[in-house]
């Protein structure tokens, strides 16, 4: 028979309701979280005006100018105490709502926060902008904790990393966004600058209008809520099919295999000498994917393109290649993905940064010996957001959901989410201090950090690619010094043994050739 017709996962589509699932609810989450990464730039200097009039119309005296950068330094850095406040409340919120249910709910934050941040000029309240910004921070905590975990659990295994990747795609995406409303024509104007806030509204609607009529992730509802009826409904609209036995099986097994199918907490998950590996792995790879250097690289972009001659009033719209650079290589890695796999894509990520990250230092020390030395610096600029995009920019919160089986998925996603925001915050606090004392040797430190994470990578992380959930977690048993598995384990893996489809095709495609 034919190899598709036997293993029909091969090359299946994806269907429409997994695509609108994967879009829809990427839309309302990742993408507002890009989309605030950018969306202060361009007003800021329309925003510390506004701070300006109002604390003198409120105290009768002008403001300080420590006050006004201490106002929105606050402004700036509280979406990252927010963002952790959000992960750390995922794994509670997850239990009761489900991942569909928390995404759905996750909107009422992001209202409120348009709200206030729309409307903070016309109260004439600076509050109301950082209250906002700390709310659309905990939008999204909570969005880049259960946006990942509800594409992996929908997914077939087959596409499950290019899924994922609408994570990445749709941050990128919102960022160019951004920056793209934030041209002067556009709402980058005085008069316009809080109509960039209620923007925000936008994707929330149209998430809320679709994904209230998409299922619930069948992972959980069979696993934790025992919904056998309702997990079959699930695997069959996203998958496309009505004989979804195979897909039950694969779940029942994995429930089957767990000590405990109640949900684990952190403390648990923190204990369990099975999972210490997986969990150091996503520790230093979601650590790495901070500190890798991507944001700090917004410090230099106006200033090198400054040296190179360009006008400041031009800048805005060169800066929008960054953006479009960012969004193209997150589509292209989300194509390959399944093709090259994630720890290629993650090793090449990091390696390729530091080379250019190296070179771009080469090139900052030479910026005034020749004309068109700042141009090789925006280029390696260039090329270093295309390389964390490649890999770093996405896997490590694919790898979150595919490193741990369902017990222990939210306490994960609690433990990454807190590295990633706080090694957020760490790196907006201390790069300045480290620009200052190194100049512009200090993108040598992000060398160093994309060298050891690459190398970690190398030795530590197993090939995830087209694995089940309980495959992936064997992988780590050697490392871990756990049984390699259980008896009831092998003699489901031996019912369910089938080889590898790609080989096998391989196979079928050079006999048909050599007739």
């Amino acid at each position: 028979r034919n190899v598709q017709d036997r293993y029909p996962e091969y090359k299946q589509p994806i269907t429409a309701c997994l695509f609108a699932a994967a879009f829809f609810s990427a839309l309302g989450s990742s993408f507002i979280y890009g989309y605030n990464l950018s969306v202060v730039n361009a007003p800021s200097s329309y925003i510390k005006a506004f701070y300006n009039k109002t604390w003198a119309e409120r105290y009768k005296e002008p403001i300080a100018a420590e006050t006004v950068t201490l106002l929105w330094s606050v402004t700036v850095s509280i979406f990252a105490i927010g963002g952790l406040c959000g992960a750390l409340s995922v794994s509670f919120i997850i239990r009761v709502l489900g991942r569909r249910g928390t995404l759905l709910v996750n909107n009422s934050f992001a209202v409120i926060a348009a709200l206030l941040l729309s409307l903070g000029e016309k109260a004439q309240s600076f509050e109301m902008l950082i209250i906002g910004r700390f709310i659309i921070g905990v939008d999204s905590g909570v969005a880049l904790s259960v946006l990942p975990m509800y594409l992996g659990e929908i997914t077939p295994r087959h596409i499950r990393g290019s899924i994922g990747q609408f994570n990445s795609i749709l941050i990128c995406l919102g960022v160019f966004t951004g920056q793209v409303l934030g041209l002067p024509e556009l709402l980058g104007q005085e008069s316009r600058w809080n109509y960039l806030f209620a923007f925000l509204a936008v994707p929330v609607m149209l998430q809320l209008c679709v994904l209230p009529f998409l299922p619930e992730s069948p992972r959980y509802l069979l696993i934790e809520r025992r919904d056998e009826a309702g997990a079959e409904r699930a695997f069959q609209r996203f998958l496309g099919k009505k004989d979804v036995s195979q897909e039950l099986e694969e779940v029942h097994a994995e429930a089957r295999a767990q000590e405990n199918l109640q949900t684990a907490s952190v403390l648990q998950l923190l204990r369990n000498p099975a999972v210490r590996w997986q969990l150091i792995t996503i520790i230093i790879t979601m650590a790495s994917y901070q500190l890798c250097g991507l944001n700090a690289i917004w410090y230099y972009t106006n200033g090198i393109l400054l040296e190179a001659g360009f006008a400041k009033t031009v800048l805005p719209y060169i800066t929008l290649s960054t953006g479009a650079i960012e969004t193209l290589a997150a589509i292209i890695s989300g194509l390959v993905i399944e093709r090259i796999g994630r720890k290629p894509l993650l090793i090449f990520g990091f390696s390729a940064m530091a080379g250019f990250f190296s070179l771009l230092t080469v090139f900052l020390n030479f910026q005034d010996s020749t004309a068109w030395m700042p141009y090789l610096s925006y280029i390696c600029i260039l090329a270093v957001i295309a390389s964390f995009c490649s890999g770093p920019g996405g896997i490590p919160f694919i790898l979150t959901g595919e490193l741990f089986e369902q017990s222990y998925r939210p306490a994960a996603f609690m433990i990454a989410g807190t590295v990633n925001w706080l090694s957020n915050f760490t790196v907006g606090l201390l790069f300045p201090f480290i620009q200052e004392k190194l100049q512009s040797f200090a993108f040598l430190v992000f060398v160093v950090v994309c060298i050891l994470a690459s190398i970690y990578l190398y030795f530590v992380l197993p090939e995830t690619k087209n694995k089940t959930f309980m495959d992936i977690s064997q992988s780590f048993a050697k490392i871990n010094k756990v049984p390699v598995s259980s008896p009831s384990y092998e003699m489901e893996a031996a019912l369910s043994f089938k080889p590898d489809v790609t080989d096998e095709v391989q196979d079928v495609e050079n006999m048909e050739s050599s007739f």
